[in-house]
């Protein structure tokens, strides 16, 4: 398939997208719609993080697993809903988060593009899914490609900041190099975790790291 993704992007991923992993996981999508299959995000979406957060402006990295898998929720970054939509469960607790830790007051909806406008690259380990069926794609090649980009961005920048919410981010860490880049991992913030997300203060301690570097911090009420 032909990626519409941003120019930078297009750049460092050039050879990514020559694979053959990659030709056969874009055929296995065209297959899939063909037969039928609803597949979220909406196809000009599937690299919207990309588009959003040029490889130029990435401060930040908020690894997710797979997009929502409901109507009206996927639009390609991870944790995120479209404008208008309620937060789902882990981003409330996520929000939640942020007022303990930065001693704000949110008004939001649970949109996180002004997070990725400001250079919070926001990926989905998985960047489609079936309708209905969680990680139902999660075996088509989508990692392979996702692996790549973490560690192009790891080996290619300097003072990152990644963020590691869960077990399954957590696999991703020996992608990064930490000599370089900060690290930091907390437990998901699903409620499943039953509140062990909460006092990670990642919001702040990200925000440290950015101005060390002389940086500008994220501003995560936006």
């Amino acid at each position: 398939m032909e990626v519409k993704i941003e120019e930078s992007w297009k750049r460092v991923l050039a050879e990514e997208f020559e694979k053959p992993y990659f030709r056969t996981l874009a055929e296995t999508l065209h297959e899939k719609k063909r037969a039928g299959e609803t597949i979220y995000p909406p196809g000009p979406l599937i690299f919207n993080a990309f588009n959003l957060t040029p490889f130029d402006k990435v401060k930040v990295v908020l690894i997710g697993q797979d997009p929502y898998h409901n109507p009206g929720q996927a639009e390609g970054l991870s944790f995120s809903v479209p404008h208008g939509v309620p937060a789902p469960p882990s981003l409330v607790n996520i929000y939640k988060e942020i007022e303990s830790d930065l001693g704000i007051r949110l008004n939001k909806d649970g949109s996180l593009r002004a997070w990725a406008e400001q250079g919070v690259f926001l990926l989905n380990a998985v960047l489609t899914v079936k309708a209905g069926a969680a990680a139902s794609h999660s075996g088509i090649g989508w990692n392979i490609f996702t692996d790549a980009v973490i560690k192009i961005l790891s080996d290619k920048k300097d003072g990152l900041v990644f963020l590691l919410w869960g077990n399954f981010a957590k696999t991703k860490r020996d992608l990064i190099d930490r000599s370089k880049h900060t690290v930091l991992e907390a437990a998901h913030p699903s409620p499943l975790a039953r509140g062990a997300f909460f006092g990670c203060r990642h919001f702040s301690k990200t925000n440290e790291a950015l101005i060390s570097q002389g940086l500008t911090p994220i501003d995560w009420s936006r």
